[in-house]
């Protein structure tokens, strides 16, 4: 992935130079007058948001901007849907925004404009926001039946920029939803609850519907399996995602670098003692154990990497165990790579001495059951 970001925007990369910002006519042309209008009171909104600062505004863009944004949305493909486990899924993404059409190209100056960043800023009282040229994550999402989107975290730098990730505007693209087929957006307290223990806020994707958050290290959002009637099997769930960042933030809420994070959901209410299971039942288990599967082995290989990449620092002079380098003593030219690998087994020593149960449990867990070893 970062590799293919290199090749389609290498001068900006190696110059390591912004996106520029430019400048719209109007921003009344693309964003409804009445949300420019009532910018105060979305604010207050956001700022009073639970369980996390978020703001809902209802018919977002301007009328006949969404129109044409909602023709131009791209045909779901197979070669745009494949997952992080290398198979073809339900969820169909298109970062290359500006090749889907001319009211793309439009969003795509909207959204990096002085004018809207301004509103952003105002909207959220978070200053000095920048947008992502690379649309790392964003774009055009579309999820059809049967896909969901467990609680989550997002990931907290930009892995190019390393800008700090803050916010995520998404802008639903639906003529009808209702939270009964699932697909709704879900804000959580803390997924590791029970559902009836966490305080969860859904937001329906209806059209032109945006909604604002914050991105944190307590963000929790997702969505719960796509489960579509008989007569509404051709819908699907389509929505515009632009992520914001920012160069700093607030110390407090600095958290260690790390990828997305996941939460397994629970299972669901209806599985209690003495209830007879359908093949409906049956199903749903299975799929919720695959799930599990395909997270352990995907944590089980990060281990093993880090394991790998901890051997190596081993024969590269960093680290307590074994002679440190004088990075002066090292050729100008291989400085960058010995400071990475010594960040790295740094990051490893942290991660392996942890003392956070979150952290470090699953990972002991999964050791034992790949080893046997109690």
């Amino acid at each position: 992935m970062l590799f293919t970001i290199f090749l389609e925007n290498p001068r900006q990369l190696l110059s390591g130079s912004r996106p520029v910002v430019k400048e719209i006519d109007r921003l009344e042309q693309f964003v409804s007058s009445e949300v420019i209008d009532s910018v105060a009171e979305y604010a207050q909104s956001f700022q009073n948001g639970q369980p996390f600062r978020h703001v809902v505004i209802d018919q977002f863009l301007a009328p006949e901007f969404c129109a044409r944004i909602c023709e131009e949305f791209p045909a779901f493909e197979s070669r745009h849907a494949v997952d992080e486990n290398k198979k073809v899924g339900g969820k169909a993404t298109r970062e290359k925004v500006r090749l889907l059409g001319p009211a793309f190209e439009q969003a795509d100056d909207l959204v990096q404009s002085v004018e809207f960043l301004k509103l952003v800023e105002q909207l959220t009282g978070i200053q000095q926001v920048h947008y992502d040229p690379f649309y790392f994550g964003g774009g055009t999402h579309e999820n059809r039946a049967g896909q969901d989107l467990d609680p989550h975290v997002d990931f907290n730098y930009h892995p190019v920029s390393n800008q700090h990730r803050r916010l995520n505007l998404i802008i639903y693209l639906n003529d009808e939803w209702d939270d009964a087929w699932g697909g709704s957006l879900q804000l959580h307290r803390d997924p590791y609850l029970e559902p009836d223990e966490d305080e969860i806020v859904t937001v329906t994707p209806l059209m032109n519907r945006c909604v604002i958050f914050e991105t944190t290290e307590h963000s929790w959002h997702g969505f719960e399996r796509i489960k579509l009637p008989e007569d509404k099997q051709h819908l699907s769930r389509k929505s515009f995602a632009v992520y914001f960042y920012t160069d700093v933030r607030p110390s407090a809420e600095t958290g260690v670098e790390h990828s997305t994070i996941y939460v397994e959901r629970h299972l669901p209410a209806r599985f209690k003692t003495g209830t007879a299971l359908t093949e409906e039942d049956v199903g749903e288990i299975k799929r919720l154990l695959a799930r599990r599967d395909q997270h352990l082995k995907r944590l089980y290989q990060n281990i093993k990497d880090l394991n790998e990449a901890l051997a190596e620092t081993r024969y590269s002079g960093s680290g307590n165990s074994s002679v440190a380098l004088d990075l002066d003593e090292v050729p100008e030219d291989l400085r960058s790579a010995v400071r990475m690998i010594q960040d790295l087994r740094r990051k490893v020593h942290d991660f392996e001495t942890s003392t956070s149960w979150r952290l470090t449990a699953p990972v002991r867990a999964v050791k034992r059951l790949l080893t046997g070893k109690s």
